[in-house]
């Protein structure tokens, strides 16, 4: 028998933290209710009580709980993060996800026994990043940019001796994360500092005779006729005029879905599969985990299982993203 991959599921409430486990996570990854963590959504997120509560729930159906401090401190205000870090340890949780040098050094000096991993907003794609994050700060796993094609996420464990992690389900960005800035221009709220990208208070749909708009602050992303699914306002996800013709530049506005290449990303070295979606209800989680408790399972037998996840996609559309990059 091949080892499972482990399978990592989004929380952004107490509800979907039950539904994830509830349906066959080995981890449940969250954030604290504040700026310090990626998703900052209003209604969102868990308060130390709640993150408390859960992780006894997740631990006692053998589940582990990782929590996410993944956005980058404000220039002489490292208190918040910090805080994050040093609750995130008294609470107990099973690792931290950080992408600031300076926190992931704040973790390592004050918590040594705290498991950190590295967040996929720390942009580290090459073995020598990479390195210095593990030798530096004894990061023990590294969540890998959606940027990677199979060959070269082979190539890269081949190099390195930490655990990888990779998206293999939910929204696809397509830019290196950490570096993008494409929605604070647009709304003036950073992805990487506020951890909020294209927030719902800046979105806009309106109908113009037969279709329908879809805006981010002052900027028109999209225009969808009749018979075409209206996707959420994303700069990366929207379409362009080049040459007069209007087409997506960077990726069309679907979900990633590699349920169908999880033997091609065993034999890469990968360690764990991670489902995006913190943003998400219980309902979603709760149909993706089960879903994918299947395909892991199934994978670890040497065998592959069908599932049809269409219906939570976004734009009803799936892609493999990088890992089978053709436009490089």
């Amino acid at each position: 028998m091949t080892k499972k991959l482990e399978l990592v599921c989004p929380a952004g409430t107490p509800a979907s933290l039950k539904a994830a486990v509830d349906s066959g996570a080995d981890v449940v990854y969250l954030g604290f209710r504040d700026e310090t963590n990626a998703r900052n959504f209003p209604g969102l997120n868990f308060s130390r009580d709640e993150l408390h509560q859960g992780l006894d729930y997740a631990h006692e159906r053998n589940a582990h709980v990782y929590v996410a401090i993944n956005t980058f401190p404000e220039a002489g205000n490292p208190g918040p993060w910090r805080k994050a870090v040093d609750d995130a340890a008294k609470i107990g949780v099973d690792a931290v996800i950080l992408a600031d040098i300076g926190l992931a050094d704040y973790a390592t000096q004050t918590h040594p026994d705290l498991r950190r991993h590295l967040s996929v907003q720390a942009s580290a794609s090459n073995p020598e990043a990479i390195k210095f994050y593990t030798e530096a700060f004894g990061v023990q796993r590294v969540v890998l940019p959606r940027v990677l094609t199979l060959p070269e996420i082979a190539a890269l464990n081949k190099e390195i001796d930490v655990e990888t992690e990779v998206f293999v389900f939910g929204g696809l960005c397509v830019m290196a994360e950490g570096r993008c800035a494409l929605s604070s221009y647009a709304t003036g709220e950073s992805p990487n500092m506020s951890g909020v990208c294209s927030p719902a208070s800046h979105v806009r749909y309106e109908d113009e005779g037969d279709r329908m708009v879809s805006r981010l602050g002052e900027f028109t992303i999209n225009a969808f006729e009749p018979d075409e699914n209206a996707g959420y306002p994303t700069l990366c996800k929207g379409r362009f005029v080049t040459e007069g013709d209007p087409q997506y530049l960077f990726e069309e506005p679907t979900s990633l879905n590699a349920a169908d290449m999880l033997p091609e990303l065993m034999e890469a070295g990968v360690t764990a599969l991670k489902i995006e979606g913190r943003q998400r209800g219980r309902a979603y989680i709760g149909q993706v985990v089960a879903a994918f408790r299947k395909v892991v399972d199934a994978a670890a037998e040497g065998q592959k299982v069908k599932v049809d996840l269409t219906a939570v996609t976004e734009g009803q559309q799936k892609t493999s993203g990088a890992y089978e990059k053709t436009w490089r």
